[in-house]
């Protein structure tokens, strides 16, 4: 049986990026959320799930600092290989973050999540993953998420999923984030397949 890690690097290993059934050209959405947090620009932002997205590269000139984190190595190169010019600017993390982080890394302003809390189905992982947010996040920062919402489709890349609505993950943050906004968004992907997406921005007052 394969790892999770494989089944990742099996998949970016094999499908070029414009085939990934989570490929999206347009990142305004993103970008939504955050232009509702002052002065984001030239905060340090944490992917905990990066892919391949381009959402990385729209981020770059923007930001102070990119932590990218991913499972998969061979998402990791493939990103190292387009952004070779841009390394100073970028902090490299290859973990399940679902697992307490290892290596030391900055303290974030901001922490992005798009399409990645919704794999984890295990309890464990889930308080995790929610862990490894607050333990890096500032106090005064922010966290958005785009997850599959629960009206989404209940699988992706072959894996069950635990969407989410936006009570849901209030709960799993705790009273000391706060919901600045949230929104509902139909992706459609690369195969002309509608996603039922929830955006969400959450600030942490304490």
């Amino acid at each position: 049986m394969k790892s999770i890690s494989e089944h990742w690097d099996n998949i970016f290993s094999k499908t070029e990026d414009t085939k990934l059934g989570w490929y999206e050209k347009d990142t305004s959405q993103t970008f939504k959320l955050l232009d509702e947090i002052p002065d984001w620009e030239k905060a340090t932002v944490f992917l905990p799930g990066a892919g391949t997205s381009i959402l990385i590269e729209d981020l770059i000139p923007r930001v102070g600092k990119l932590i990218l984190n991913d499972i998969s190595n061979e998402a990791l190169n493939r990103v190292r290989q387009r952004l070779k010019e841009c390394s100073e600017k970028i902090v490299w993390l290859c973990q399940d973050i679902a697992q307490p982080i290892k290596e030391p890394i900055p303290e974030v302003d901001i922490w992005i999540d798009r399409a990645v809390l919704h794999f984890l189905t295990n309890e464990n992982d889930i308080k995790g993953y929610f862990e490894n947010l607050k333990s890096i996040l500032k106090i005064g920062g922010h966290a958005v998420f785009a997850e599959f919402s629960l009206i989404g489709a209940p699988k992706c890349a072959g894996l069950t999923l635990h969407r989410y609505s936006v009570n849901e993950l209030s709960t799993n943050l705790g009273s000391s984030f706060k919901l600045v906004s949230h929104f509902d968004y139909t992706y459609i992907n690369p195969f002309g397949d509608p996603r039922p997406y929830i955006y969400a921005l959450f600030k942490r007052e304490k």
